[in-house]
């Protein structure tokens, strides 16, 4: 051991990220075990480490007895006054021990547990570092594929891009650079995982307050995303500025800033008809968030008309909303997609009713409250039935 030891710490903690105390730690534990493998114990080792040298001493404490059974932990009276005329039964004298006789076996020991310690460490650190980009978006480079994943890399990790995670009909290359949005890091003894999304609401919450000043310092606030990924998102927006209108801030002149956000996917996918690459286009809607729940959820249903919007007694987030006759196929959208979204976007479970279906489901309820008292048996048992089975 020597200087080199020292600039040997000072490279691993510089450039490995791993502290020069942990190392110190890792060769003291080292050399304990390998006296204790050569001498067959070592509760009287005491392994010291010196700051300015960077060499490690050995020191064995025998305590002073007056007949030896132990010569590894004792010392006669007699041996004791012959190297100093002050010690007594029952003190304890400390005696380097040569690290050569040991030194080798220590020095790999050392170095497996050093190498341990530094993978441990630089995943402590990798993790830290992702850790901190949870739920944020960052730039990475489409690396290689598999059956399960489109691998990222994010730096100094790849990041797993599931197929669930892909926004559908969308094809990438090697070398690509994507943004994508990291929604989980997670840490265990094989390394560190990193996953990542393209079809993630939160991904166009994220683009939005990268690409709209507004967002960015809280003036206008997205308060929930509902998603298909690559063909439909709805968005719920207010301001906290009475001066700034969220929705006309968001679509931007002309569209402007929705179109900016949607230039962020990547800009073709193969369409399977064609066989040809088509431009990415997810339509956007924007929707006025208000605390009124009727309301949020009129405007959710949107681009239908609302009649009225219905609360179930027994169930604080469920509702019926009730259309137009001729709006109500725009009211569910193309297999359900509109009223799929809605439901998300608000947090209610949304049944749809046109009028005339709403009409025909209170006139039945209200023959049922005025049936004659012999009949109230009969109506009795189809009322156990729950509400919202009869309306449906």
């Amino acid at each position: 051991m020597s200087r080199e030891m020292l600039e040997a710490f000072r490279i691993l903690e510089e450039e490995k990220h791993i502290n020069k105390e942990d190392i110190i730690e890792a060769v003291k534990e080292s050399l304990k075990s390998a006296y204790r493998r050569r001498y067959g114990q070592a509760e009287s080792a005491e392994i010291e480490f010196d700051e300015k040298t960077g060499d490690f001493q050995v020191y064995t404490v025998r305590e002073v007895v007056e007949e030896v059974f132990d010569s590894r932990l004792e010392i006669s009276l007699k041996d004791a006054l012959a190297i100093n005329s002050v010690y007594e039964l029952g003190d304890r004298i400390r005696f380097e021990e040569s690290v050569s006789e040991f030194g080798r076996v220590a020095a790999q020991s050392a170095k497996q547990t050093i190498m341990e310690r530094m993978r441990r460490q630089m995943r402590e650190v990798t993790f830290n570092e992702y850790k901190e980009h949870e739920r944020e978006i960052m730039t990475g480079t489409v690396e290689r594929f598999d059956d399960r994943f489109i691998y990222v890399n994010l730096g100094t990790i790849e990041a797993q891009l599931s197929k669930q995670d892909q926004i559908p009909g969308e094809v990438f290359k090697s070398h690509d650079r994507i943004e994508v949005y990291v929604y989980k890091v997670e840490n265990n003894p094989r390394g560190v995982n990193v996953f990542v999304s393209r079809s993630h609401p939160e991904f166009i919450k994220r683009l939005m307050e990268q690409e709209i000043p507004e967002v960015f310092d809280g003036t206008v606030e997205i308060m929930s995303v509902a998603r298909e990924a690559g063909d439909r998102t709805k968005v719920a927006v207010r301001s906290h500025n009475p001066n700034v209108e969220a929705i006309g801030t968001i679509v931007g002149r002309g569209g402007a800033n929705i179109k900016k956000v949607i230039s962020k996917f990547h800009p073709r996918r193969l369409d399977p008809k064609t066989g040809l690459y088509v431009p990415v286009e997810e339509n956007i809607d924007v929707i006025q968030w208000v605390e009124d729940e009727a309301e949020f959820i009129y405007n959710a249903i949107a681009p239908a008309e609302v009649d009225q919007v219905i609360f179930d007694e027994n169930n604080s987030k469920h509702a019926i909303v009730v259309v137009p006759d001729n709006k109500l196929s725009l009211a569910i959208g193309r297999r359900g997609q509109n009223v799929r979204l809605a439901a998300h976007l608000t947090g209610f479970r949304i049944d749809i009713k046109s009028a005339s279906e709403y009409e025909a489901m209170e006139e039945s309820l209200l023959a049922a409250q005025e049936a004659p008292v012999e009949e109230f048996e009969t109506v009795e048992v189809l009322a156990d039935e729950p509400v919202l089975e009869i309306a449906d």
